[in-house]
């Protein structure tokens, strides 16, 4: 093999289309875009779901139901793939998120979701996002634990104390006392 002997594979030598080159051709006179109208043209493109003026059918179908931007998308991690990772060891008995997603079980950015399929028997303490009420009696009842990732709501405020109370009390201005009459 030379430098100067080397041939790129068939596919690469297709000649391109030369159009509007002669009738001769055979893609000469319309470029075989057939008879001028508006796709013929130079931005004869047409928007996609447009029928020339009329209603179009996107818009004529009844709408229902929308779509809820706050929903938050959980991915589901079964107990029999903890079973199997704790068997490849790629996990230990104290699970944290993290190694969730060094174990490729779970990505960085995903919310987990503990759920109960399959068999288990060891005892682990996890960190999920959220777990079903049959994952948390099974892990509960092998004596693991479960803890919650998702953050708490925010703690009622402080209640203010009595001298505080009193203060504010006296220092409200009497109420104006309509005239009678």
């Amino acid at each position: 093999m030379e430098l100067h002997k080397l041939e790129s594979p068939a596919p690469n030598k297709k000649t391109r289309k030369r159009v509007g080159r002669g009738e001769g051709s055979g893609l000469g006179k319309q470029s075989g875009k057939g008879h001028n109208g508006q796709k013929a043209r130079g931005s004869g493109k047409v928007a996609l779901g447009f029928e020339g003026g009329q209603m179009p059918l996107y818009r004529r179908i009844p709408k229902y139901g929308f779509k809820n931007f706050n929903r938050v998308a959980y991915v589901s991690l079964n107990l029999y793939q903890l079973a199997q990772a704790m068997d490849q060891k790629k996990v230990g008995t104290k699970i944290t998120f993290d190694d969730l997603v060094k174990a490729r079980l779970v990505d960085q950015n995903d919310k987990v979701k503990l759920l109960a399929h399959g068999d288990f028997d060891k005892k682990i303490s996890i960190e999920v996002h959220k777990a079903s009420a049959t994952a948390k009696a099974k892990i509960e009842e092998l004596g693991g634990t479960i803890v919650s990732l998702t953050k708490e709501e925010a703690p009622a405020p402080a209640p203010v104390p009595a001298k505080a109370k009193a203060k504010a009390e006296t220092t409200e201005a009497p109420k104006a006392q309509a005239p009678e009459g």
